[in-house]
Order: C-alpha cells, then sequence, then structure tokens
C-alpha cells in the first residue's frame, strides 16, 4: 500500500475502513464505487468534510483506489458505528472501537487536511462478505453510513455516508435510440398512410402514435421533478429525455457555451470541474437541509464541504453531461432543427412529386391534395410539431425564467412559450367555434370539421384523435400539459408541491378520459385510458419517493422496482401494439377496411383525394355554402 507520508494517519484510516465497507466485489469483471462521500442530513455543521471521494474496488488487484479531498477538525478518542442498507433494508450494523484493533492509527484520531491519491489492500476473505446479486442488479440502491462518536462523551462529532454503485445501469443508449425511432416511425406512417389517400388508417397510427410520444414524455417529465427518486428510475426516466430535446452533441454544446457569453450571462463547470469536487445526485435516501433551500438558484447546489448537490432537472443535465446553463438552449435548439427538418422534408417531397409529375414519372393525379394544397398540408404538419413539442417549451421556457442563464435567452424562452402556446390555444378556439358552427348549420359537428379539406389539413392534428361531439377535448389537454410544466418547473425546491400536483392532475385525467371516453373509437380509448391509469400510479409512486407519509425504506425500495418493472413493460407493450398494428395495415391491400367507420360518421365527410377539385374557386363556393368560409383559402 502507498500513501503519501504528509497524510494524518488518523484520516487516512478513517477513509479507507469506510471504503472498505464500500467496496467488496465478488469475481473478476466485478466492481463497486462510489464517486461522492457525503454528509449526512442533519449533520452539516460536521467535523468531517470531503468535496471530492471517488472510490472504486476491482478485483483483480486486490486492492482498493481512492481519491479524496477532505478536511478534519476531530481530536481523541473515537468509535464507530457503521450501518450498510440496501434498497432501504439494513443487511449489516457494526460498532467499531479503533482503540481494540491493531494499527488503525486511529486511537486518538488527529486534525489535518489533505489532497492525495492512494491504495488499500483488502484481505483475501473480504470479496465473500456481499452476496454476489450485489454485483448484477442495475442502479443498485445502497450506501453505507458511519457514525463518529467521541468515547468520553458519547456525542456524534461526524456523520458520513457513500452510495454503492457496481457499474451497471438501465439508462442505456440502445433503448434511447430504439424507442426514439419507433416512435419516430410511427409518427411518420400516419403521414405516409394520409399521403396515399387512406385518411381513416392515419387517423388511428396517429392518435395512437401520438398517445405513444406523450407517454415517453410522461416519463422523462417524472425525471425532471425535484423529487428523490431512487437510482434505477432516475436511470429508467433518462432513456426518455430525449423526447425533451434532451441530448448532448459535443459541438453544439460548444456553440450553445459561447452563445452564452457573448449574450451576457456566465457558463456553469460543473463538469469540468469532477476532477476536483464531488458532485451528489441527489436521491430518495437524501432530503436537503432547510438551510440549503435559500441557495437553490441558477448555480447548482454548492454544500458547505465544497461539493455540489444536483436535483431535478439539473440532475438531468448533469447525468446527460450537459451543463445546466446550456440545457435550456439545447432543448429549444432540437425543437428548432425538428421544425426545421420537417420543412425541409415537405418542400423537397414537393418538388420531388413536381419533377417526377413534369417527366411522367408520376401520374398526374398522384399525390394531388398534398400537391395543390402542400402549404396548407406544411402548416398542419408544424401544428403537429407543436403539440408534440408542447411539453418541452412549456418546462423548459418556464425554467429558464426562473434560471435567467442570459438576457438573450429569457427573451427567447418568451417569444417560444407565447408563439406556440397561442398557436396551439388559437387553433383549439377554432375548432370549437366551427363544431358549433357545423353542429348549428348541419346538425353534425363532424361535418364541417371533416369535409373541409383545408381545414383538416391544417388543423386537423388537434382534433381527429377525438370523436367529434368530443372535439374540444384538446383544450383540457393543453390545459393539463401547460399547468403540469408549472409544476414542473416553477416547484424545482418543492418535490412535495410536484408529486400532489400530478396526484390531482393525472387523477382527474384518468377520471375524465374514463368518464367522458372522448377518443375515436373502444380500442383508441382502451389505448388511452391505460396510459392515463399508468400515469395516476407512476404519481402515487412519487409522493411515496417524498417520504411524506413515512413509509419504511423497504418499502420505498419495493416500489422503486415496481415502478420501473411497471414502466419498462407498460412502453414494451405500447411498443408491440404499435409495431404490430402498423406492419399488418402496411401489408394489406385497403388498409381503412381494417378499421370500422366511426360513429361519428366523418369518413362520410372526407372527400376522396383522387377526386378532389383544384379549383380554388369552387372551393370557395362550397366552403361558403357549408359556413366554413375561414378555411375557404390558404
Amino acid at each position: 500500500m502507498w500513501l503519501p507520508a504528509s497524510m494524518p494517519v488518523g484520516i487516512t484510516t478513517l477513509v479507507g475502513l469506510m471504503a472498505a465497507l464500500v467496496s467488496p466485489a465478488a469475481a473478476d469483471g466485478r466492481m463497486l464505487k462510489s464517486s461522492s462521500l457525503n454528509t449526512c442530513p442533519g449533520y452539516e455543521e460536521s467535523s468531517f468534510r470531503a468535496s471530492l471521494f471517488n472510490v472504486v474496488f476491482t478485483p483483480g488487484n486486490g486492492s482498493i483506489e481512492i481519491n479524496i479531498v477532505a478536511s478534519s477538525t476531530i481530536q481523541g478518542k473515537v468509535t464507530f458505528d457503521a450501518t450498510v442498507t440496501a434498497y432501504g433494508y439494513e443487511i449489516l450494523r457494526k460498532p467499531i472501537d479503533p482503540c481494540t484493533m491493531a494499527n488503525t492509527n486511529l486511537c486518538p484520531m488527529v486534525p489535518g487536511k489533505f489532497n492525495y491519491p492512494f491504495n488499500i489492500p483488502l484481505g483475501g476473505d473480504t470479496a465473500s462478505r456481499l452476496p454476489a446479486v450485489a454485483y448484477g442488479i442495475p442502479d443498485l440502491d445502497a450506501k453505507v453510513k458511519v457514525f463518529v462518536n467521541l468515547t468520553s462523551t458519547g456525542e456524534t462529532v461526524a456523520c458520513l455516508e457513500a452510495n454503492i454503485s457496481n457499474g451497471k445501469t438501465v439508462d442505456m443508449n440502445g433503448v434511447k435510440w430504439a424507442t426514439a425511432i419507433l416512435a419516430a416511425l410511427a409518427l411518420m406512417s400516419s403521414a405516409v398512410f394520409n399521403a396515399l389517400g387512406h385518411p381513416n388508417t392515419a387517423s388511428h397510427l396517429a392518435a395512437n402514435s401520438l398517445s405513444l410520444f406523450g407517454y415517453f414524455q410522461s416519463q422523462a417529465i417524472v425525471g425532471l421533478t425535484s423529487v428523490h427518486l431512487p437510482p434505477v428510475i432516475q436511470s429508467w426516466t433518462q432513456n426518455f429525455q430525449w423526447s425533451m430535446g434532451i441530448i448532448r452533441v459535443a459541438f453544439m454544446q460548444d456553440i450553445l457555451t459561447w452563445y452564452l457569453r457573448a449574450t451576457g450571462g456566465e457558463p456553469a463547470s460543473l463538469l469540468n470541474s469532477l476532477t476536483t469536487v464531488s458532485v451528489q445526485v441527489q436521491k430518495r435516501s437524501e432530503i436537503l437541509s432547510r438551510s440549503l433551500s435559500p441557495l437553490f438558484k441558477r448555480a447548482n447546489m454548492k454544500t458547505g464541504s465544497g461539493s455540489y448537490v444536483v436535483m431535478g432537472i439539473q440532475r438531468v443535465a448533469f447525468r446527460a453531461r450537459i451543463e445546466t446553463t446550456n440545457l435550456f438552449m439545447t432543448s429549444l435548439m432540437f425543437f428548432v432543427i425538428f421544425s426545421l427538418l420537417v420543412i425541409i422534408a415537405v418542400a423537397g417531397f414537393k418538388a420531388a412529386c413536381e419533377l417526377a409529375a413534369k417527366k411522367n414519372l408520376l401520374k398526374n393525379d398522384r399525390f394531388l391534395a398534398f400537391r395543390g394544397d402542400w402549404s396548407i398540408i406544411l402548416k398542419g404538419i408544424l401544428y403537429r410539431v407543436c403539440l408534440i413539442g408542447f411539453p418541452l417549451v412549456s418546462i423548459m421556457c418556464l425554467w429558464e425564467f426562473t434560471q435567467k442563464d442570459s438576457p438573450a435567452e429569457v427573451v427567447l424562452a418568451v417569444f417560444f412559450l407565447l408563439g406556440v402556446t397561442l398557436s396551439l390555444a388559437i387553433g383549439a378556439v377554432k375548432i370549437i367555434r366551427v363544431a358549433r358552427r357545423s353542429k348549428k348549420m348541419h346538425g353534425s359537428p363532424a361535418y364541417i370539421l371533416y369535409s373541409n379539406p383545408r381545414l383538416l389539413n391544417h388543423l386537423g392534428f388537434l382534433y381527429i384523435q377525438f370523436r367529434a361531439s368530443a372535439h374540444y377535448f384538446i383544450a383540457p389537454l393543453l390545459a393539463y400539459t401547460l399547468v403540469k410544466a408549472m409544476f414542473v418547473a416553477l416547484s424545482q425546491h418543492n418535490g412535495v408541491v410536484q408529486a400532489v400536483g400530478f396526484i390531482i392532475l393525472d387523477a382527474a385525467a384518468l377520471i375524465a378520459a374514463s368518464v367522458l371516453r372522448p377518443w375515436m373509437d373502444k380500442t383508441t380509448n382502451t389505448f388511452n385510458i391505460s396510459i392515463c391509469a399508468v400515469s395516476f400510479l407512476n404519481s402515487i409512486f412519487l409522493l411515496v419517493f417524498c417520504n411524506v407519509i413515512g413509509a419504511p425504506g423497504l418499502v420505498i425500495g419495493v416500489i422503486s422496482i415496481v415502478f420501473f418493472i411497471l414502466n419498462a413493460v407498460f412502453s414494451l407493450i405500447l411498443l408491440l401494439i404499435i409495431i404490430i398494428v402498423t406492419v399488418i395495415t402496411v401489408f394489406r391491400k385497403n388498409p381503412d377496411a381494417r378499421y370500422p367507420y366511426m360513429a361519428d360518421d366523418r369518413m362520410s365527410f372526407i372527400k376522396s383525394q383522387a377526386h378532389m377539385s383544384t379549383c380554388t374557386e369552387l372551393d370557395a363556393l362550397a366552403a361558403t355554402a357549408r359556413g366554413d368560409k375561414g378555411f375557404s383559402a390558404p
């Protein structure tokens, strides 16, 4: 073992003892590690503080590698009370009197400071002290805690705890790519079938794919809350942060850092300081002291020992390796990039169709509706983008108001929040007004909503997933999304408020969905009610993780596993449903025949794309006769 000569021997042995409790392993290729030595909640004035602590044990060399920056003011004889817990269950408690042990150099302890890496060898029997399963469970929720007590008075002068990880996690790039690609293909398939003249099929695929994407976003939103989430839930929800635009691209981070500086902001540098400070990723067992709450502002929270605490949105940014001062612009940039790609794709397809028609490679009546009203269709597609990105924009823009990274970024937040929110709100109001006029003039809200191709192409994505008599449901859905975003973005300092707010909102959503059953048919209603039910259960789990009901640690640990299994299985089921339905539909000669016609008789009002007139004047006359002249022209 190598130790720096200038290191206080008492501190050396204390850290070694701590590391030994953290780091036994069972076989080659396995490891246990910890990246932060934290002061226990309620012991902020501890006599031992560590701003950096990295420990890794691998059985190949039979020793523990430790890198620590710490200071101690403890002097005198002490005893240790050490406990190891896993998923809230205490698996080891061991009182230790260093004065009864040989060569500990802890009797008595002496004060000192140090900043050195060192190694500690372990005995051959150490690896067998913990069950082998501890090295294979992903996102192990375990920690070791040591109380340092003065022998003379019994007073606790320090309390230290270290979270244990085995290096395995459910936060995997494969899951992120798979869910992102499948969700994108599901959304694209509805557009393809609509362009091919199968509106019934397109509306069903659009409804289900939109619900699937919304469920993925709800998983990501759980991770954005400041609730003390167990490690497995932090990792699981991180798999879906791509749906919120939280995607790290190295060169983009450099550009955003430059933009932040250029607009008067001060970039954070937490990721660049990981070699000198520890970062505590807040989880269920770490309740922050109220004395730290005033520190919750734009900067990451810094403890008295010099380490940092990240929680909620900052926690997600840290795990994604994005500086918190770049997070808003990262999310916003991907929303803008996606919108631009959609515009380029639609314009490119329009140009390709015209070129193919000019060279007789495409029949003149092929994609006629798209070629004639492509600008209106593009506006409708951008409405889809706004609807899909509304949770992203609302949460990130509202959060930026609390961060104030730079004046220019605050202006962008105002612009995008108002722009997207007002666009969707105006669209919802127009739909409700048109449906009322249609009901008054024709006895059915579906008549104008589906007989006017321009209205359908422009605003159809806001109402086609609902039955005609429930066209208004888009309004409460938008309100639900906005209010939930407010809880996430504006209550980052209080996880209990977020959890209670989620329960109220998700309970209301579940009741409304179950009673009103607003979606287009029985299958789609079942699909969406199931999502509402799972979201409501997740909200209840969040409240349990807040520990306001005083649930035992083991119960919270079990619930975290239930949360993961429930959502992993449910996500797989939803994906399989979408994949199977889409594949079956692709190989059918008449995809529309697979779906029964809706009770609102919408299909009888939708014009056949092969026979739609391209005469603007006739369209205008027909629109005037129907009473929807507001959508008679592009």
